[in-house]
């Protein structure tokens, strides 16, 4: 069975956060990615685990850690981020994490928001006024995603019974959008989380946003929210608002509009981010013995 009812000893006594004794799924992928590692690779690059961040440093492999918000002083991400040849930080300098230690600000990329509508990213403008609507009701975008949620499906229609004056769509993993460009687009107002995903997502279209955080490991989500309404990117809350908060909730940040989410972003991302990986391949080859 891959995962044992009761993993033994997941963090080795705190240094990590999961490695567990005797389980045959951990111990396989571990293999394949050590035999990989073994081969000929010059760069490797990890999301979340700290653990196959040091793997490939002790094979000797350059590593690049994307760096995600929240609370990383944890030993285990101290070491992975210590450890790490770079950091790419899918947000701006301007927007950055202010508790990082210097050592880790002198080897990161600030690659701005990685969308995957970084091609259709548009000129943010001051209010959606500017934008011509085809009818007179004002539109609510939610978008939530299926990674665990404290907000109910009560919650929204309380909210949408307290604003009359405004059509609510919800797209989630029970709901998708057929095309969610479209979506963002014809939206007044988006209400997301603000899990890094969808908020890049909404700096690529610029909407005027409410963005709520749900809870998440290392308080990510709130870390996010918190950048961005430091950065005076949108609205930008801890926790699902009351019905009667709604309202001027939706005004203002129609109001607001969605020149801020330009303090997220720079013109692409995902490029930025692939070409500071390609520099630091080009070292490592350029190190290789002869």
């Amino acid at each position: 069975m891959d995962v044992p009812r009761r993993p033994v000893d997941p963090t080795a006594n705190g240094v990590l956060h999961w490695a567990p004794l005797d389980h045959a799924g951990y111990r396989e992928r571990m293999r394949l990615m050590a035999e990989y590692l073994g081969s000929e690779l010059s760069v490797m690059v990890t999301d979340t685990s700290a653990e196959v961040t040091l793997l490939a440093r002790l094979f000797g492999v350059r590593t690049v850690v994307m760096a995600m918000r929240g609370n990383r002083t944890d030993r285990t991400h101290r070491d992975a981020y210590d450890a790490a040849s770079m950091i790419v930080a899918p947000w701006t300098a301007e927007s950055a994490e202010d508790y990082w230690p210097r050592e880790w600000t002198e080897k990161t990329v600030f690659a701005g928001a990685i969308s995957r509508f970084d091609h259709l990213a548009v000129t943010p403008v001051a209010t959606t006024d500017d934008v011509a609507r085809s009818d007179s009701r004002r539109k609510v975008l939610v978008v939530w995603g299926g990674g665990g949620t404290d907000v109910t499906d009560n919650d929204i229609d309380r909210a949408r019974l307290a604003t009359p004056d405004w059509d609510w769509t919800v797209r989630s993993p029970a709901n998708p959008s057929p095309d969610l460009w479209a979506d963002l687009q014809a939206a007044d107002v988006v209400v997301s989380h603000a899990g890094n995903n969808a908020v890049a997502e909404l700096s690529a279209a610029a909407r005027p946003a409410v963005v709520i955080a749900q809870p998440r490991p290392f308080d990510e989500q709130h870390a996010t929210a918190r950048a961005l309404e430091k950065a005076g990117v949108c609205t930008a809350l801890d926790h699902w608002p009351e019905p009667d908060e709604w309202h001027s909730l939706l005004e203002n940040a129609r109001e607001r509009g969605g020149s801020g989410w330009a303090r997220w972003r720079y013109d692409c991302g995902a490029r930025r981010a692939a070409q500071a990986i390609e520099r630091l391949d080009d070292v490592a080859l350029t190190c290789e013995p002869r």
